[in-house]
């Protein structure tokens, strides 16, 4: 595996113009983000034709090279130690603040921009919210009196402990999300908890403003990236103007009181009714259009994903767990990856393709996992026609467990056939029904309306 590593490393450093070309480097779950110094000596068909790319995407300036889930993490490290830079600008690439600005100026739109933030904000929290997902699932089903008769009256204080296990993130998730989103709008992390602990303190509840008490946690996720977006501004606004000698004990002051005061009266109850209108939206119409809503949400998932966009639904699903308890609109988005391994496996019987045939081998099994990048970029999308396969596979799941009613996901990061795991109890079979369906329709849709086998090299 490390030979594999070395060889996939030197390769793309060959077809981006060698170590002194690279300006940044970072990394997501699967993909190795860089940018160049000059992007005419990045030989992009060459990079797509390395053993292990998967596939090559360039937005708002930088290349994302899709290289699957675990090997993105360790490329990336491979490339910071050969290179030097530590998953930021080149600092020799001349002034490094400069090079940032003016990539941020030229590349990123407003909506690129709030949706990176987005990112940044919760990219960092899906290892918990996986880990919770998967303890709260086999915790419901140790508690399943069908599945173990007797268990969680025998073992509570075992059932008892993987609850608390399981629920922590969701728990305090506010705060974790007002820490992360202070340093991505550049105020103090600590001043961000403390803003969102303030929303969800419990004696809130105590306090009576124009006659109506406060509602501890109102507007849940919501609120949170309001007030603790206007903190950060309202603390950056007081350090330009404070003397040094004060700046530690009078900046955090102010900001916390003028802030306070602000999502007490204003920004706590426009994230309570942004909220609820999110959630009396997304509920209303999936129970209102049924299959159709399942199936229309489901079907245009693969190219929300492909743009990034999808990554703007995160708070909503954030938010739906926390004032309900689960999201609907996760277990249907789910299906568009679903039909994507149904179209992907059509593929692989029909392809003559060798080296097509190990790309499917190798991102299959993460796909089947809720991981759907590779089989993006490495197989459908640059065969086209398997795409729109995918898109009706998925749409077709869609519908299936849109029609079966309120089937809601209790946790954020899951896909594929774990997040049947942490489906609400007794929407388990229904939702892996829904995967199943959505395998089906995409392999059949895949074979009938076929696709140009690419060439051997």
């Amino acid at each position: 595996m490390a030979a594999k590593n070395d060889r996939l490393t030197s390769e793309i450093l060959e077809n981006v113009g060698g170590k002194g070309n690279v300006a940044s480097i970072t990394n997501c779950m699967t993909r190795v983000r860089m940018t160049f110094k000059d992007n005419s000596k990045v030989n992009r068909d060459g990079l797509k034709k390395v053993e292990g790319v998967m596939g090559v995407v360039e937005s708002c300036g930088q290349y994302q090279i899709v290289v699957g889930p675990g090997t993105s993490t360790k490329i990336a490290q491979e490339l910071e130690k050969i290179t030097g830079i530590k998953g930021q600008v080149d600092a020799d690439f001349g002034n490094a603040d400069a090079v940032k600005k003016d990539m941020k100026a030229r590349y990123e739109k407003p909506f690129s921009r709030v949706l990176k933030s987005i990112s940044n904000i919760f990219i960092p929290l899906i290892p918990a919210f996986i880990a919770s997902g998967l303890i709260m699932g086999i915790n419901n089903l140790l508690k399943n009196p069908l599945v173990l008769p007797g268990f969680a009256a025998a073992n509570p204080a075992l059932v008892g402990l993987l609850g608390i296990f399981g629920a922590a993130i969701f728990a305090y998730m506010n705060i974790l999300v007002g820490y992360n989103a202070a340093r991505e709008f550049g105020g103090s992390a600590a001043l961000g908890a403390v803003m969102a602990g303030i929303l969800m303190h419990p004696s809130l509840g105590d306090v009576v403003l124009f006659g109506t008490k406060l509602v501890p946690g109102r507007g849940g996720i919501i609120a949170v990236l309001l007030v603790v977006f206007f903190a950060s501004r309202v603390e950056k606004a007081v350090r330009k103007v404070m003397p040094e000698s004060l700046d530690l004990i009078i900046t955090p002051l102010v900001t916390v009181l003028v802030a306070g005061a602000a999502a007490v009266f204003v920004l706590q109850p426009l994230g309570g009714w942004i909220s609820e209108s999110i959630g009396r939206a997304v509920t209303g119409a999936i129970s209102g259009g049924g299959a159709f809503i399942g199936a229309v949400l489901a079907g245009t998932f693969l190219p929300l994903v492909m743009t990034g966009i999808h990554q703007g639904l995160t708070p909503i699903h954030a938010d739906l767990i926390a004032s309900k308890g689960f999201t609907i609109l996760l277990p249907i988005l789910a299906m568009a990856g679903a039909g994507q391994v149904g179209a992907s496996i059509a593929v692989y019987f029909k392809t003559k393709n060798q080296r097509l045939k190990r790309t499917i081998a190798s991102a299959l099994p993460v796909g089947i996992l809720g991981v759907g990048e590779p089989l993006i970029y490495g197989v459908t999308l640059p065969l086209g026609k398997p795409f729109l396969g995918a898109c009706i596979g998925g749409a077709a799941g869609g519908a299936v467990v849109a029609a079966f009613g309120n089937i809601g996901a209790v946790a954020l990061g899951l896909s594929g056939l774990p997040l049947a795991a942490a489906i609400v109890p007794g929407g388990a079979m229904k939702y892996l029904i829904g995967v199943i369906s959505a395998y089906i329709v995409g392999f059949i849709a895949t074979s009938l309306i076929g696709f140009n086998d690419p060439v051997e090299e």
